[in-house]
């Protein structure tokens, strides 16, 4: 019995998509790290088989049976200008399993070598960026925010050249789908409207199958992706998080969170942070995110408009209009929501955007760690805001917001107690900090040691409840060692 139940829609049904590719053979795979809860989610019964062979199977050395690998076309728009050919350069879709709820989803390697869309890159992938996409999703996930994840970590056994030589290492990712707005670009600038229809078909029947029966099908599938990344890009702004590379091909149609290269989580909230060391001019700097997003969504707009209304192009850019400025709707909807949670407020008052606005202007005038003072917080709900003031460089500054917010509370109908247990289940004490990220890469491809690595990912399984001994990884890092950070792609 093969060990994965592979049905590959993707290969199946959009051949014209992709290009049948086979993954290059390490010279001495060996598995780092295995994700035995998500292969069980997945359907994959790896209690009795072999470290080794689960490091064939998922480095390239040995395909699992049934996998029809493929690398993926897609295009994108970079930093603003429009790439028209970039598609999988270092990455294969094995398949897709149906997984114990019944859902879908891609089984892909990355950094498996050389495609037809490598351009002039090695296909490779170093081992450190690799256990950076690793330890983030696996954060994302336990902040419940929707996000790809790593299945498995394999060392190849082989030194990549980038700016050294680095240990060499294959991700398997596992995504609702690798579908990217990027993927709409490419087929609709080569102006095929047959296999642009296919691609949206498809991307409806996989993720939005209810939508196939509605009057304008691919119109209510542009809004449907759209709530789906307002939702998205609100968490990523209430988690601190900046992507770094918000490329149309590094955003999906599912509406999860995917290539985790430059990214970071922010310590002092200041929108402007920016660090990713190839985005020199802060396009896609934390407070730029929800416009970037817009941004990307009207490329994907621009790509339906054959479909939105085949007899009137102007009809069609007038729907999808409407679509994209909606956004900003849905985006500050989610927004406010979910800081309405985090503030302790389950009613709605029409003062409440204000006051979630003056708290962020308080971090910023103060340089206070973003992710500690949120939750710090229930503290002071407890009635105890001794942790909360030490965030601040001036605690009397805090006291004229707090005095407001407490007025608010006052108006709700939740005991204190229960108020401040549900603020911790929603503010994280612990998450992915820059300094520990680096840490923890650093030993495994320095000293080939995984122990900071599965430390770290234990500490953030659990990011909301405060153990004891772990508190070094809810400090930011020291001043000196925030000025001037910056994070890379890794190809």
């Amino acid at each position: 019995m093969p060990l994965i139940a592979f049905d590959n829609s993707y290969a199946r049904d959009l051949p014209q998509h992709a290009v049948p590719w086979q993954p290059a053979t390490p010279p001495q795979p060996r598995l780092l790290y295995w994700n035995a809860a998500l292969a069980q989610e997945l359907g994959l019964d790896s209690a009795d088989i072999a470290t080794e062979t689960l490091a064939a199977q998922f480095s390239g050395a040995v395909l699992p049976d049934g996998a029809q690998p493929i690398a993926q076309a897609y295009a994108g728009h970079q930093f603003g200008g429009y790439s028209p050919t970039l598609g999988d350069g270092r990455a294969l879709l094995l398949g897709e399993v149906i997984d114990s709820r019944g859902q879908r989803r891609d089984l892909a390697f990355k950094g498996s070598g050389r495609t037809p869309f490598s351009r002039r890159g090695d296909g490779k992938a170093a081992l450190g960026p690799m256990l950076r996409e690793l330890i983030i999703g696996e954060a994302m996930q336990a902040l419940a925010i929707p996000t790809t994840r790593a299945l498995a970590v394999v060392a190849t056994g082989e030194t990549v050249s980038r700016e050294r030589p680095l240990p060499g290492a294959v991700l398997t990712r596992v995504a609702a789908s690798h579908l990217r707005v990027g993927t709409f670009e490419y087929f609709a600038n080569g102006e095929d409207e047959d296999a642009l229809q296919q691609l949206a078909d498809y991307a409806i029947r996989r993720h939005d199958p209810a939508l196939l029966d509605a009057a304008n099908p691919y119109l209510v599938f542009l809004d449907a992706v759209c709530r789906r990344q307002a939702r998205l890009i609100a968490q990523w702004m209430h988690a601190g998080f900046i992507h770094g590379v918000m490329n149309t091909d590094n955003m999906t149609i599912s509406g999860e969170t995917i290539d985790y290269g430059p990214c970071a989580f922010m310590d002092a909230y200041d929108p402007a942070t920016v660090f990713s060391s190839i985005d020199e001019r802060g396009r896609y700097a934390y407070g730029n995110q929800p416009a970037i997003a817009q941004w990307n969504l009207a490329r994907l707009a621009e790509t339906l408009l054959p479909l939105l209304d085949a007899e009137s192009q102007q009809q069609a850019v007038a729907q999808a209009t409407e679509v994209i400025h909606r956004f900003v709707d849905h985006y500050r909807e989610q927004w406010l929501a979910q800081a309405r949670r985090k503030l302790g407020l389950h009613t709605a008052q029409d003062d409440d955007q204000q006051l979630a606005d003056d708290w962020l202007a308080l971090l910023q005038a103060q340089q206070a760690d973003f992710t500690l003072c949120w939750r710090y917080l229930a503290d002071a709900v407890d009635g105890d805001g001794a942790r909360l003031a030490a965030q601040f460089a001036d605690p009397a500054a805090l006291q004229p917001w707090l005095a407001r917010w407490q007025q608010r509370l006052a108006a709700e109908p939740q005991a204190a107690a229960a108020r401040a247990s549900a603020m911790r289940a929603l503010n994280p004490l612990y998450i992915a900090r820059n300094h520990l990220v680096e840490e923890a890469l650093a030993a495994a491809s320095e000293h080939g040691d995984m122990g900071l690595t599965l430390r770290l990912l234990d500490v953030l399984a659990d990011p909301f409840t405060e153990r004891d001994a772990l508190e070094r990884y809810a400090l930011p890092a020291a001043p000196e060692l925030v000025a001037g950070y910056r994070t890379f792609c890794g190809t």
